[in-house]
Formats: structure tokens, C-alpha cells, sequence
């Protein structure tokens, strides 16, 4: 399975979060979008990944980004994830893998049982991801791509 790619059109969703449901249609065209699907809620790459996103949060405020963070895990253990480290950003439960499958995200294909591949996907106003990158990627080289999405 190959990860959507820069260029492709980013699919919608709808899905519960630790802040309600979100729907990506109602931003989808109007503000950049940086989704982050990380494998696991309180392990520790997962946990430094989402709190450098909440240390740079007033950076991606500036560019009215919104921010998700996506797993298979509930939103109750992403409720305690969140509160734990204090993550104001929406956390996504997608305990079905329906969106994992939509953005062909995939599993980690050496350990598997932690959960899903971590990719950092950035989506431009117009809609078309403009930033598609495995791994922990660091936070100067995501607000760059989100910076390319605002003017996109």
C-alpha cells in the first residue's frame, strides 16, 4: 500500500475526536490541514511527536492550520492522552481504520501490534496535499509545508 501522495486530492471524513465530531468537508478549501497519524497514545515517540505540535502551537495558529492528530485508539484514551500532556488539538479515534484506508496509511510492517505507520500529511486551500512525509518529522520542516499550504 502506497500513502497518498503530493498533488493528490485529500479526502473528507467524518469521524469523533476529543473535541466532538469532526467533519474535514467544513475546512477542507479554507485553511491548511496538518494530519498526523501516529501509531499509539502514550508511547514515547508518539508522546514527544504531539508535544512538539503543542509547543509550537501559536506557530500554527498564526497560519490558522488545524491540527489532528489520528489513531485507531478510543477517544476515551485519547481524551486521557490529551489531557495528560495537555494537547488542545483535536485527537481522532478511528478505531476502524476507515481512514487509515482513505489515506493508505497503513500498518507498521515491523511491529505491527503497535499500530498504524506515523505520516505527517499537510493539505493546501485548494484541497491537494501538498506535504506527505513518513516518520517523526520535524516541527521546522511541517510549519514550512503549512506555510506552502497557505498559499496554495
Amino acid at each position: 500500500m502506497i500513502m497518498l501522495q503530493e498533488g493528490e486530492k485529500a479526502p473528507s471524513f467524518r469521524a469523533d475526536s476529543t473535541q466532538g465530531r469532526m467533519d474535514l468537508d467544513e475546512h477542507l478549501g479554507k485553511r491548511p490541514i496538518v494530519l498526523i497519524f501516529y501509531p499509539k497514545d502514550n508511547t514515547p515517540v508518539c508522546t514527544r511527536q504531539l508535544c512538539a505540535v503543542r509547543d509550537a502551537s501559536e506557530a500554527y495558529a498564526r497560519s490558522d492550520a488545524l491540527v489532528l492528530g489520528i489513531n485507531p485508539g478510543s477517544c476515551a484514551e485519547h481524551r486521557e492522552f490529551a489531557g495528560k500532556f495537555g494537547y488542545r488539538f483535536p485527537l481522532i479515534s478511528d478505531e476502524g481504520g476507515r481512514i487509515n484506508r482513505l489515506y493508505r496509511v497503513g500498518r507498521m510492517p515491523i511491529l505491527p501490534f503497535l499500530g498504524q505507520n506515523r505520516i505527517v500529511f499537510v493539505i493546501g486551500k485548494d484541497g491537494r496535499i501538498v506535504y506527505a512525509r513518513k516518520g517523526n518529522r520535524p516541527t521546522k520542516e511541517i510549519l514550512q509545508a503549512v506555510e506552502k499550504a497557505s498559499a496554495t
